[in-house]
């Protein structure tokens, strides 16, 4: 697999794909009247949190980290619309999972995702071991049970960047794991493509990688680069002939996290 993989398509139909509606609001879109990358994040999170409740292992496996969220902007999903939710597990190790979301307005827009999502215990804050009866279920809708980590992207240096700006970390930003809640990194996103609208005019995919935390009172700096075509050779043969602009979230020279994104 690579960056630019095929997204399991939705299991229509089968009974253990966790299906929930409700409106999009006011503080959900941008000035456009766009569903943000960082307000579907969230909500991405908050339907992986209700199903956990509704399959009865929330106090079980409370704790998660995201390693890596994907994120495809097919057609924009508009303000006063529907949100139609639907998520399922497109594949397993014991210890982690990659569980699909995709978000359609009933107006035509349409937000799919692939997220890898790692099991935490309370005590150690490490990696654990899923119970047999939470990866049962969730094995329902996939075959993959040897699911193993790679990652897709690379930091990108300062000496050759396109811009570096400073991304003020607010006390609001920070969850009670003590870090910057996953979906704050999409807003860092939203801000490059507030001042590069040209990538919105063509669906979209993002990617986001962890590495470490970012904590209340980091100095976080974005770097960013544009690879024109011919020049991507690093994120696979596929991409070769596209622009991948990559974000490097840094603090000091530590990479916390790395961003792609290129048109499909």
């Amino acid at each position: 697999m690579s960056l630019d993989k095929t997204m399991m398509p939705v299991p229509d139909g089968h009974p253990d794909v966790f299906d929930r509606e409700w409106p999009l609001r006011v503080g959900d879109v941008d000035r456009t009247g766009r569903l943000r990358l960082d307000a579907g994040c969230r909500h991405i999170q908050d339907i992986g949190q209700d199903q956990l409740r509704e399959m009865g292992f929330e106090d079980t496996h409370p704790l998660w980290i995201v390693r890596r969220t994907m994120v495809d902007l097919i057609r924009p999903i508009e303000f006063q619309d529907i949100l139609r939710m639907r998520r399922w597990c497109s594949g397993t190790s014991n210890r982690w999972c990659e569980m699909r979301v995709r978000i359609d307005g009933r107006k035509g827009g349409l937000l799919e995702s692939e997220a890898f999502w790692i099991n935490i215990n309370r005590e150690t804050q490490m990696p654990s071991r899923m119970v047999d009866d939470f990866l049962a279920a969730l094995q329902k809708t996939t075959s993959v049970d040897r699911l193993r980590w790679k990652g897709y992207l690379k930091p990108g240096s300062r000496d050759d960047a396109a811009e570096i700006h400073e991304f003020p970390v607010r006390g609001t930003d920070i969850d009670f794991l003590d870090h910057m809640n996953n979906s704050v990194y999409w807003s860092v996103v939203e801000d490059y493509l507030a001042s590069h609208p040209e990538l919105l005019r063509l669906p979209l995919r993002t990617t986001i990688e962890h590495e470490s935390p970012v904590a209340l009172g980091d100095k976080l700096e974005i770097v960013s680069h544009v690879h024109p075509p011919g020049s991507t050779d690093q994120f696979g043969p596929d991409l070769v002939d596209r622009t991948v602009t990559t974000l490097t979230y840094a603090v000091g020279d530590e990479t916390k996290a790395v961003a792609a994104l290129f048109s499909l």
